[in-house]
């Protein structure tokens, strides 16, 4: 599949890498350490997947799994350690500690797999005693490699070491992404898959070979029997991984994105008013932004900056002067939250989530604020995402950044005890005073909340004074 983006290829190192120079991180070492166990014990053994690919670009993995010919009851018995969460389909983890750290790996027998009933996992699966048959079960080519970590040590080669039955390396050098075997079959299997490839494709800047992108257009509407928090935690990834701009393309040009985020799907062809957005419409906009979200950055800042302007087509009006879209905010809000609840953030994030959504255009009037509103505004948990929201919007429309830097700059000049200083007048001390608890008593906290944030009383007497004078009235 061709996109209207430059692809950039990311290829496999022009070089092998030579054991000798690769970082053996504690994760590494364990699974070294499960091949070598089995394989002094008869059973053929070899990392797969992912860090296998991963490797082969040159990435040090984060985690390391093992595929052998070991049944799962033999993994059980040869560990001290061990985890059977998922034996009928083949899957032991075997817990280790390597320097300290705590490493789990997780340890599959070869297998093949039977019908999927459910779209995510097999009825039932056949254990396998060669490792062709267990790859060809696999997603993708260039995730259905395996390594022999003993002749890479031996050798040195890291291309010697690898066993390659899909030409996954020719894939991962031409900068594809292709389904094992039959598309159709690979993503009816697990539809889950649908949404890796374009979170595959995105990261690694390749093209969706024709035939797996024919099938994952195909099959999109299928993606809603996979689980929301699976959707979500693939969504998350493609937001954080540093190309989330092009993922979203990907899914758009899928039919993905009207599955799984139709109130996003809804940003096209919804115009914005030249004047501030020369840009372009809100998904032109919206892609933008995306485009300027940093590899690793939050998830909740990831996901506001996508759902910022979710309210802008439910509330677009040409008015006589100009495109306006009153209420946007608030309407934006209330989708967000519905988007948060069906896809299962947890409270946390969706409080994150929403507040980002709905402080993001108060920043117009951060120049005019006064100073206890202004120190209010800075309280908001995590406001750096809050400020970065706002870089990233200004440069993905009218470019301006005046408010972000006297934004940045009051932030960063206050002290933590100047924005949320001790309370000089409390419930208590009012209690104290002789007020009866009630309505007002909020009222006249934040009166002289705001006036100690201002400068304008020093002391709780001041303070005392000041709501005495506001009761009067």
């Amino acid at each position: 599949m061709k996109s209207n983006r430059c692809i950039i290829n990311a290829g496999m190192p022009s070089t092998p890498i030579p054991f000798s120079s690769f970082p053996a991180s504690p994760a590494f070492r364990a699974a070294a350490h499960i091949v070598a166990h089995l394989r002094a014990h008869g059973y053929e053994a070899y990392f797969a997947g992912g860090c296998v690919r991963d490797m082969l670009l040159g990435h040090p993995p984060k985690d390391y799994d093992v595929t052998t010919r070991a049944r799962p009851d033999v993994v059980l018995a040869l560990f001290p350690r061990t985890y059977a969460v998922g034996a009928h389909f083949g899957v032991v983890l075997v817990a280790d500690e390597i320097d300290g750290q705590p490493i789990t790996t997780e340890v599959a027998t070869f297998r093949s797999d039977g019908a999927y009933l459910d779209g995510r996992r097999p009825s039932e699966v056949a254990f396998a005693d060669r490792p062709e048959d267990d790859v060809l079960r696999r997603d993708f080519t260039i995730n259905g490699m395996l390594l022999d970590p003993e002749k890479w040590q031996q050798t040195g080669s890291l291309d010697d070491a690898v066993l390659d039955f899909v030409d996954g390396r020719a894939d991962l050098s031409a900068g594809i992404v292709r389904a094992i075997g039959h598309a159709e079959r690979r993503f009816t299997e697990d539809k889950l898959r649908m949404l890796r490839a374009v979170r595959f494709a995105a990261r690694f800047g390749y093209e969706l070979e024709p035939e797996t992108f024919a099938a994952l257009r195909q099959l999109a509407p299928g993606i809603a029997q996979v689980s929301r928090e699976r959707v979500r935690d693939e969504l998350t990834r493609m937001l954080t991984e540093g190309h989330a701009r092009h993922a979203f393309e990907l899914l758009d040009a899928s039919g993905l994105l009207r599955e799984v985020l139709p109130e996003i799907d809804r940003l096209h062809g919804v115009e914005q008013p030249p004047q501030y957005h020369p840009e372009g419409d809100v998904w032109v906009h919206t892609l933008l932004l995306l485009e300027k979200l940093a590899p690793g950055c939050p998830a909740t800042l990831a996901w506001g900056a996508l759902l910022h302007d979710v309210g802008k087509p439910a509330t677009f009006e040409r008015a006589p002067d100009r495109i306006r879209f009153s209420g946007h905010v608030e309407v934006g809000v209330k989708i967000a939250a519905e988007i948060c609840r069906r896809l299962r953030f947890s409270n946390d994030e969706t409080e994150q989530i929403l507040a980002l959504v709905e402080n993001h255009m108060r920043f117009g009037d951060i120049q005019r604020m006064k100073p206890s509103t202004l120190k209010r505004f800075f309280r908001l948990p995590g406001f750096d995402e809050h400020l970065e929201l706002h870089r990233i919007d200004c440069l993905s429309s009218h470019g301006d950044l005046t408010l972000y830097e006297f934004a940045q700059q009051q932030y960063h000049a206050l002290p933590p005890e100047a924005v949320r200083p001790p309370l000089l007048v409390t419930g208590r001390d009012l209690i104290e005073a002789g007020y009866q608890p009630g309505p007002q008593f909020r009222q006249w906290l934040a009166l002289a909340e705001d006036a100690q944030l201002e400068g304008r009383i020093h002391s709780r007497e001041e303070g005392l004074a000041l709501i005495r004078e506001a009761a009067a009235l």
